[in-house]
């Protein structure tokens, strides 16, 4: 029999270890070791079987039993000494508390999925894992960040592989309230509802979990609640599944169900409103029609000063390098959400499928791009990592007619990593006995890294990798037992692997351009590697295809089958289910971190940032991060057969290159060892990369320089547009309408040079006088620049160049102005120029905010 209704009974705790569950209900603990060995001795066997889940953990202990250990006098001062740390963590001043009045007070992150701990699988990949970290670094750094997301009731799956190798996916049920979460309830006690306006006149209704992240809220929107019909409850059944229209049900719920949801958090708890708002992709992008919605209803402005208001304060971050991961709905599904009667208060359906509209060369018409209008919905925007930044600033340009590329208000804040989530206790032991201290970000000993003996680093990766190769012998025999092996026939799992072998890791979703199979391209060139008789290789692949993407699945299943052969399968195994869990063992444990993408379609790709903490060595593609950081003594760079068409022979290409690489270079380095059986040159390289990317990587890096670069700007500019009753906001929607209005008229008529000799010298200054017509604009609402610099060969391009700003002169009749002023010449060569007009006002973050520009 089943069950029609079912219901979690929190553990009743005894006054003298009650504090276990407010450590529990704390996500720092996913990332805090002494609070996790706490949990994990109050019964090993059951913190185990719990799957290291805290709030599980207590679960199983009977009231008898929790008696039990209430009367350990040692316990109980542990228990204590733990309570005590978590209440100063969450109350003492951290590095954002110096930052001064331009920090924001609230900052509001909306991300589709967050990856804090297995314990809470609301995560399929980078993008989770990446929004998970920022919030554990902005706990660390004191940054008051508030995050939305959705909670699914089913996560992302779980995978596992048939005896043919083909994935699998089950969708076990998450009970949220056995899982560290709490639920948003009125004074009265009842829950707490979100609704949002459904087509029919229907509602979309959600509860609120809270889960806390350290010093971080999370709220997480559920719609698997009473009042919902069965299409509705399925809503967050599922992390990116389902068919367009479910998708466009959970974005709309996401972004404007979150920020009702905000609206709740701070009348419930007296929270401070978010000055800021980030939108961690496209997906929260509704999260801006909202904000529009709002301003309209509260201060009676028109949308187009509601967009000032909201966009002032709004920053988007691209994940994306490529035009396939942009959500792109249909404008017809579009208007039955948002249009009639389902229009959002003060949103008429013309203007928001403007925000969407793919208007640029190439753009299709019908559709409705979340990229694109989050891009319009946002002052500041950026990429994950500099080359990523150049790619977006490329793949957007469309947006911003007649600039070039550098241009495009588009910038790059590199991800990081959350060390205290991912770096192996072993490495934090060496730091606390050679460096002074486990946290060497905080002591700054970085340069000190170089002198800890070889010795203790070798043991330590020699230990990580002894841990590996158990965990993988235990997930393969698992794996195997589901795929239809009996026990007799498992026993070579047993001897699978070996602590002594140079390791390899390679771990990530399971799209096309990560080229999961591109080290198959030569079968019997891997197999020399993987069973060279001084110098063998061992390989642990795992990955995620999404459930609906075949392709990647037979990716999967070519990898297996490779891996299933008698004679390889003790040097490669593939593990099902990549999961953070997976990935704590794995990162520390291999040598090397494999990653090869067709380059440049890897956005960051952070998890050779994790490898390179827990002391490994990167061997990847130059993309991502490792385009940027890469210093040919961290590791080794796969060459790209960059401008070869045939993608078949570009894979053969680099594969040939891997391969080479590894025999030529990885191995020969990692087994030279000396009489002490140390290898000195990799000891150097491995000691290089923690000196050299160990402050890099760090996401508490990362966090700052949103914050620095992002937040903080962001705040300030929305403080001017919104205040004195949103003067700012209203004053620029007018500008830039008579700017848009009249720009067609605008143009340069006739431009003067002079004061440069027939033989120009460097020295030398040119003058210049531009005659604009500015057609209803007043002089002082346009900047007419002079953009000189040098020529490339055998073209009229200007590179490297420099933009200086004319001054207005006079004015005459039919709205024509005469600006001028000089120019030095300061380099040699081919020197070029040429006039341009762009939009001005004192409250445009940006030159080429407005995307209007008219040039000579």
């Amino acid at each position: 029999m089943k069950a029609i209704r079912r219901f979690s009974v929190r553990t009743a705790l005894p006054e003298p270890i009650s504090a276990l569950g407010d450590l529990a209900m704390n996500l720092r603990w996913s990332w805090h070791s002494p609070t996790r060995r706490l949990f994990a001795g109050l019964d090993p066997r059951r913190w185990e079987e719990a799957g290291h889940d805290p709030v599980r953990l207590l679960a199983t202990f009977s009231g008898s039993e929790l008696e039990e250990l209430a009367q350990d006098e040692d316990l109980v001062a542990r228990v204590g000494s733990a309570k005590a740390g978590l209440d100063e963590y969450l109350t003492s001043p951290h590095w954002y508390q110096e930052q001064g009045e331009a920090a924001p007070a609230s900052i509001a992150y909306f991300s589709p999925e967050y990856g804090i701990t297995e314990v809470l699988p609301q995560y399929s990949g980078g993008l989770g894992i990446l929004a998970g970290d920022h919030l554990k670094a902005a706990s660390d750094l004191g940054v008051p960040i508030v995050g939305v997301g959705l909670f699914y009731k089913t996560g992302y799956f779980k995978q596992s592989l048939d005896a043919d190798g083909w994935q699998r996916e089950t969708y076990p049920v998450l009970d949220p309230q056995g899982l560290p979460l709490t639920l948003l309830r009125e004074d009265d006690e009842t829950p707490s509802v979100i609704t949002v306006g459904m087509p029919g006149g229907g509602q979309l209704r959600a509860h609120v979990w809270r889960a806390q992240v350290g010093r971080v809220p999370l709220l997480l929107l559920d719609s698997d609640v009473p009042g919902n019909d069965d299409a509705m409850r399925a809503v967050t059944e599922r992390l990116y599944g389902g068919a367009g229209e479910q998708r466009l049900q959970q974005e709309m719920l996401l972004g404007i169900g979150g920020v009702r949801a905000l609206r709740l958090w701070s009348r419930l708890t007296g929270a401070t409103a978010p000055e800021v708002f980030h939108t961690n992709e496209g997906h929260a992008g509704f999260l801006g029609i909202e904000r529009i919605s709002e301003f309209t209803q509260s201060a009676g402005m028109s949308f187009d000063e509601a967009m000032e208001a909201a966009r002032a304060g709004t920053v988007f971050t691209t994940h994306t390098p490529v035009p396939a991961g942009i959500d792109r709905f249909d404008v017809t599904m579009l208007e039955r959400y948002f249009g009639g009667s389902q229009e959002l208060p003060g949103v008429p359906l013309d203007k928001l499928r403007a925000l969407g509209a793919e208007t640029y060369e190439g753009g299709s018409e019908g559709v409705f791009n979340m990229a694109v209008m989050g891009l319009r919905l946002a002052e500041r925007a950026n990429g994950v990592s500099r080359l990523h930044g150049v790619v977006s600033r490329g793949m957007f340009d469309g947006l911003w007619p007649g600039f070039d590329d550098s241009e495009v208000p588009i910038t790059s804040i590199t991800n990081g990593v959350h060390a205290p989530t991912w770096v192996d206790d072993s490495v934090y032991d060496i730091a606390a006995q050679h460096l002074g201290g486990r946290d060497v970000e905080a002591s700054g000993r970085w340069n000190e890294i170089p002198d800890v003996p070889g010795e203790a680093i070798w043991s330590a990766k020699a230990q990580m990798r002894s841990r590996l190769v158990d965990d993988v012998r235990a997930r393969l025999r698992s794996s195997w037992a589901k795929r239809g092996a009996s026990d007799a026939e498992l026993g070579w799992t047993d001897s699978v692997l070996d602590p002594a072998v140079l390791t390899i890791g390679f771990a990530r979703r399971v799209p096309t351009y990560k080229r999961l199979t591109l080290m198959l391209r030569d079968p019997e060139r891997l197999k020399a590697l993987l069973l060279h008789p001084e110098r063998p290789v061992q390989l642990v692949i795992a990955g995620k295809s999404h459930p609906a993407d075949e392709t990647g699945k037979q990716l999967i299943q070519q990898m297996v089958r490779f891996a299933d052969q008698n004679d390889v399968r003790h040097r490669i195994v593939f593990l099902p289910n990549y999961d953070i869990a997976m990935a704590r063992t794995l990162y520390p444990g291999c040598d090397v971190w494999l990653n090869n993408p067709l380059r440049p379609f890897e956005a960051c790709g952070t998890s050779g940032m994790k490898a390179a903490l827990n002391g490994g060595l990167n061997l990847s593609i130059l993309d991502g991060w490792w385009d940027e950081w890469y210093d040919g003594d961290n590791g080794w760079a796969i060459p790209t057969a960059d401008g070869v068409e045939d993608e078949s022979r570009r894979d053969d290409i680099e594969a040939a290159a891997l391969y080479d690489l590894i025999e030529t270079q990885v191995a020969p380095r990692f087994y030279d060892v000396d009489e002490s059986g140390l290898p000195q040159r990799w000891l150097s390289m491995l000691r290089h990369t923690l000196t050299t990317l160990g402050p890099k990587v760090l996401a508490t890096r990362m966090v700052r320089d949103y914050t620095e670069r992002l937040y903080a700007p962001a705040a300030v500019h929305n403080a001017r547009v919104n205040g004195d009753d949103h003067a700012g906001a209203k004053a620029l929607a007018d500008y830039k309408a008579r700017a848009r209005a009249g720009w067609s008229s605008v143009h340069v008529d006739h431009v003067e040079g002079s004061g440069v000799s027939d033989s120009p010298l460097v020295g030398e200054s040119l003058s210049l006088d531009a005659y604009v017509t500015l057609d209803g604009l007043a002089p002082h609402e346009v900047d007419v620049q002079v953009v000189a610099g040098r020529v490339a060969l055998g073209t009229d391009d200007l590179v490297d160049w420099d933009a200086t700003s004319l001054s207005f002169v006079e004015g005459y009749e039919d709205g024509k102005a005469k600006f001028a002023g000089q120019v030095p010449i300061e380099r040699t060569g081919q020197f070029g120029w040429t006039v341009r007009v762009l939009p001005k006002h004192e409250l445009m973050a940006f030159p080429a905010s407005l995307g209007l520009v008219a040039n000579a």
